[in-house]
């Protein structure tokens, strides 16, 4: 809820995107960071999205995005990935996932994907304007082979490592760019908002009470997690 100093006025329904620190009942933050709750949208969708939504509406942005294109997301089961499966959709591409596991692979499919691959294949039948690439090299040379002449291979991580070997033929012949990526600005987290007002999906994984964020980060760290997963409390 804005101050009495906010230009929205006091008690006003707010939700954004701030410091590290989340896991509180009350929290200060500069009001720049913080935007009207869409209407519509449930207190988890809003707490879901900011960070993981700008992330990936930035990488997409990077990349030149536009409708018609194939997006490749690797390793879907992040908030990021799923944001960048559900905003590439919204955006008129036809979206194609990645992920070691079956029942990923399967709610991927319901999520949207046009078709969903196994991570571990040394081959992906896919042929892709964008590629986001966020695990690394477990997964590099499939991403690389994967885009088309001219395509984008957009990175905002390495869950399986921070080096990977890139192939200079492969690279100057098919002429692709590589795009390092991360959470975007106040202007773009605005784009972000309208979007979501308008109906983007946003994927939940699961909520748990803030008294149980042990066994949250238990699932995360199991790497079970299938979107964002979310912490509540009571309204106040």
């Amino acid at each position: 809820r804005y101050g009495n100093d906010s230009p929205m006025g006091p008690g006003f329904m707010i939700y954004g995107e701030h410091c590290w620190g989340g896991h509180a009942e009350y929290a200060v933050a500069p009001g720049r960071n913080v935007r009207p709750r869409p209407a519509g949208r449930t207190w988890e969708e809003c707490a879901a999205y900011p960070l993981a939504y700008l992330t990936a509406y930035r990488m997409l942005q990077r990349a030149r995005v536009a409708a018609g294109q194939t997006v490749l997301v690797v390793g879907i089961g992040s908030g990021v990935s799923c944001a960048a499966l559900a905003l590439a959709r919204h955006m008129g591409c036809t979206v194609v996932a990645t992920s070691r596991s079956e029942a990923k692979r399967a709610e991927a499919l319901t999520m949207g994907a046009a078709a969903a691959y196994d991570s571990t294949d040394a081959k992906w039948p896919v042929e892709a304007d964008i590629v986001i690439e966020s695990v690394g090299p477990a997964t590099w040379d499939q991403s690389v082979r994967c885009l088309k002449p001219g395509g984008r291979l957009v990175v905002c991580g390495g869950t399986s490592g921070q080096k990977v070997e890139l192939n200079l033929p492969r690279l100057f012949f098919k002429q692709f760019e590589i795009i390092g990526s991360t959470m975007g600005s106040y202007e773009e987290f605005d784009a972000v908002t309208a979007l979501v007002a308008q109906g983007v999906d946003v994927h939940v994984d699961r909520t748990y009470p803030l008294d149980q964020y042990d066994q949250a980060l238990e699932r995360l760290e199991r790497g079970e997690q299938l979107g964002k997963i979310v912490l509540t409390h009571g309204e106040g």
